[in-house]
């Protein structure tokens, strides 16, 4: 099972930016759909960004279209979320996620694999 650890969270205000990093490691994310999730308190895990193996694929959630971008570094073994234009709904914690379905089925939080820790992401207004 691959092992990943989210970083780059924090605070920002309402129309700044962050870049989150998931860091692998105990197996190459070559082999995994990867993608990102994010839960507020009392809530689901909702899916929010998918990219394909070699990175030439994305899918995202209505609400983060065009704000967000997923994005791989196979050799670095590493996933990032480049979140612009970030809104205080936008306040969550960040989950990287891994997975060896399909683009369709990752959106779906009991196909997941392998989760990160998550990391805090607080927009203020």
């Amino acid at each position: 099972q691959v092992q990943l650890v989210e970083s780059g969270g924090g605070l920002v205000q309402a129309g700044g930016s962050l870049r989150l990093s998931c860091a692998a490691s105990g197996r190459t994310i070559a082999n995994y759909l990867m993608g990102w999730f994010r839960q507020v308190p009392d809530g689901e895990r909702d899916w929010i960004a998918t990219v394909s193996w070699s990175g030439a694929t994305s899918y995202y959630a209505d609400s983060v279209e065009g704000r967000f971008t997923i994005s791989r570094d196979n050799a670095k073994n590493t996933v990032y979320l480049q979140m612009n234009s970030l809104k205080p709904e936008d306040t969550a914690v960040y989950y990287c996620a891994a997975g060896r379905t399909n683009a369709k089925a990752m959106r779906n939080p009991d196909s997941i694999e392998s989760w990160g820790q998550g990391t805090q992401v607080t927009v203020s207004s």
